[in-house]
């Protein structure tokens, strides 16, 4: 079983200004939860009990979501049965004390360097790493993952369009049954036409402690960062590597376009919303 989650959220969201100037862009609300909300859900459903994220200067209202509001509580609480429903929402963010614990990165040098930071806190054991940019609409992929993950290193897959390569982590198969795939390769964001194959990395990985050993040296990668993907391309050949394509239906939520597709999704997903957003959307559209 995976036990602890890496949820790197020290990012400045600089594509939604200035939305994001003094919101963290992870707490930006699908509908009525914001976006780590659901990836801390989605961990929870897995079976994750601690929970480790890694912040950047702004990003107190993370913590605050994740703790007690004694006065919105008591508020809620003194308004009696009609607040009740309300009160249980605002409670389910709130998880055992000791089981969420920040880590501020210090400085933004990219996603492997924001995993790196929380090698302290580790063991012995493989640990999750979720990005809540990837919006999954579904089962929980990374239960999915949990119940595939036979050791070594996991990542989700999805295939991508051809063109959009550049934008993902692209892995170089081996043995693929069309739902597992062997990781033989891994490179980040290679171009259109030098890409090994159009399987692309989404925001879900399994990995092992030997991976914080590779980050430690602290080699620049793709956009003079940091990568995760460099770090678990050096583990191919010590470890096992896997793919999963996973069930659900993923979105981009670090692009206005896919966090507004999100929105809607998820809103025609709710069955207290779905008709009459289905209607308005008719009646837009027509």
């Amino acid at each position: 079983m995976i036990k602890k989650a890496i949820f790197p959220v020290g990012g400045l969201g600089t594509r939604f200004l200035p939305a994001t100037k003094a919101l963290p862009k992870e707490m930006l609300p699908v509908v009525d939860k914001p976006l780590i909300q659901y990836a801390v859900e989605e961990a929870v459903e897995a079976g994750v009990e601690e929970f480790i994220f890694i912040t950047g200067r702004n990003k107190s209202a993370i913590e605050d979501h994740f703790d007690h509001s004694f006065e919105l509580e008591a508020t809620l609480k003194d308004k009696g049965p009609v607040k009740d429903y309300a009160l249980k929402l605002v409670r389910e963010s709130v998880h055992l004390p000791g089981s969420v614990i920040f880590i501020r990165q210090q400085e933004p040098a990219g996603l492997g360097h924001a995993v790196w930071c929380a090698r302290n806190l580790i063991g012995d054991d493989p640990v999750a790493v979720m990005l809540a940019d990837d919006l999954i609409l579904g089962q929980s992929c990374l239960r999915e993952m949990v119940d595939a993950y036979s050791g070594g290193n996991m990542v989700a897959a999805m295939n991508v369009p051809n063109d959009q390569t550049g934008a993902y982590g692209i892995i170089t198969p081996g043995a693929d049954d069309g739902r597992l795939v062997e990781v033989t390769g891994l490179v980040e964001k290679p171009a259109p036409g030098q890409a090994p194959s159009n399987i692309g990395v989404v925001g879900r990985y399994i990995i092992t402690p030997d991976v914080f050993d590779t980050l430690s040296v602290q080699l620049a990668g793709a956009s003079g960062e940091i990568q995760l993907t460099d770090a678990l391309a050096q583990q191919i050949g010590k470890a096992p590597f896997t793919g999963m394509r996973f069930s659900g239906e993923r979105f981009d939520c670090g692009s206005k376009i896919g966090f507004l597709k999100a929105n809607l999704a998820f809103g025609l997903d709710d069955d207290d919303l779905c008709e009459q957003l289905q209607t308005w959307l008719k009646d837009r559209i027509s």
